[in-house]
């Protein structure tokens, strides 16, 4: 399979050059060659339910009953969100005898509602806790870019990401608590879509930080991020009205996120500015220093450490040698974190977030780049330093939009062929809609 956007195979379910079956059949015969990367970037597939569902919506669209436009789409769902009937695995080996789950996570039923198939387990980084997207469980699906290297995929929502840029799929969702959703969308040059903590439900997700943890989708434009996520927030799936490049006023934070980014990094950043200034966007600086406060409220994991502590503790103390060893001594960490600290971490976040919101007025986003490097091979990460350092860098950029409690999104900025990066815009909570808009306005001025 080709990439290709919720709107195209839209129209071709619309005219019959498509039906719900063909996208299956096409999609389960893109993840069974063996020549590609399903085998690494799905952890489970559901052949006989994506048939049977595919079955019932195209019966469905004969009689001009299709729940939507979008019915008989194939997508896939990150390993950590519970399907009716399946273990939530949460990329793990700890959890193989945990109970099925008795209902579809809410994010997933509003996307099955509107006749979206879920087609399969995507892979991820065991309990979601990495920002490069390595899984010593399942195998580490690799980036599109590079083959023959073998770079990684970046994480947490490896799979997903590895599934939309090969063509296995044109939607995956996932979860992005520092970066899982736009790390693995620039490593792998497509999009990904961080929302306002909240507005996405949650449940049925198995948690990493109840303060941090959103819901997302990956895709191939911000169009196809735009419809899949009003669908999951419960909102009719309207089509995308982006603004003029020329409305747009962007500022470009220049504290913290702009150091020590690589040469091909910096490179496409700056054609990314140029190509908004020529298409007649407004171009300002933004400060703020107060980031260079994050690497310290870090140190021992922070706030996401602490509370993805809480969550794994006992499983730790009971299981702790059937984890990934990299992922548990991160979470265990947290471990000293006193109460004291983790108030503090709060009370800085609270402080921050409140300097961000006087910053964006006047503004439509804030511009960045998604990652500070472009997909480093997997090699590179064999030494604990190095899967540490990289894991550092993959993540600065992108949690700086989770602990500003915003909603962010990450294009491409590069050129198809070329090593990808990706480009950030960062708006404060709840400006969802509106920084969509904007999105596939700076999507359009970017691609020219």
């Amino acid at each position: 399979m080709t990439r290709t956007t919720l709107a195209e195979l839209s129209r071709q379910l619309a005219d019959g050059s498509a039906t719900s079956g063909s996208l299956v059949d096409a999609s389960l015969a893109a993840i069974a060659n063996p020549a590609g990367e399903g085998a690494r970037a799905f952890i489970k597939i559901d052949v006989n339910g994506a048939r049977a569902a595919a079955d019932h919506l195209d019966q469905l669209r004969k009689r001009g009953r299709a729940p939507s436009p979008f019915a008989g789409i194939p997508f896939s769902v990150k390993d950590l969100f519970d399907l009716a009937g399946e273990v939530t695995t949460a990329g793990s080996k700890v959890l193989k005898d945990a109970k099925p789950a008795t209902c579809d996570a809410p994010a997933i039923a509003r996307l099955k509602q509107a006749g979206f198939i879920a087609i399969g387990r995507a892979n991820m980084t065991e309990f979601a806790y990495s920002g490069v997207g390595l899984n010593p469980h399942y195998g580490t699906p690799l980036s599109p870019y590079d083959r023959k290297t073998g770079r990684i995929p970046g994480g947490s929502s490896s799979g997903g990401a590895v599934a939309v840029a090969d063509g296995l799929c044109a939607l995956s969702i996932g979860s992005d608590t520092g970066g899982s959703c736009r790390i693995p969308a620039s490593y792998c040059g497509i999009t990904g879509y961080k929302p306002s903590a909240g507005v996405v439900p949650t449940t049925g997700a198995f948690p990493l930080s109840a303060s941090f943890d959103s819901v997302g989708p990956i895709a191939n434009s911000v169009a196809c991020c735009a419809t899949a996520h009003a669908i999951m927030a419960g909102n009719p799936a309207t089509t995308l009205a982006p603004r003029a490049a020329s409305s747009l006023r962007l500022a470009v934070l220049r504290d913290y996120v702009l150091d020590g980014l690589e040469a091909k990094v910096a490179a496409d950043f700056d054609q990314a500015l140029k190509a908004l200034a020529a298409s007649g966007a407004a171009l300002s600086d933004m400060a703020f220093p107060e980031l260079g406060e994050l690497p310290a409220i870090n140190s021992k994991g922070g706030i996401v450490a602490a509370e993805a502590y809480r969550v794994h503790r006992q499983r730790i103390a009971g299981s702790g040698d059937h984890y990934d060893p990299r992922v548990m001594r991160r979470i265990a960490m947290a471990q000293d974190i006193s109460a004291a600290d983790y108030l503090d971490y709060l009370q800085r976040r609270a402080a921050m977030i409140a300097g961000f919101a006087g910053r964006f007025v006047g503004l439509d986003a804030v511009i960045m780049p998604t990652t500070l490097n472009t997909p480093p091979p997997v090699a590179a990460l064999a030494d604990d330093k190095e899967y540490l350092r990289y894991n550092a860098m993959s993540l600065r950029n992108t949690y700086i939009g989770n602990f500003l409690n915003g909603c962010a999104i990450s294009l491409p900025m590069s050129k198809p062929a070329e090593a990808p990066t990706g480009l950030m815009l960062l708006a404060p909570w709840g400006y969802d809609e509106r920084l969509l808009a904007v999105a596939g306005a700076v999507e359009a001025a970017v691609a020219r």
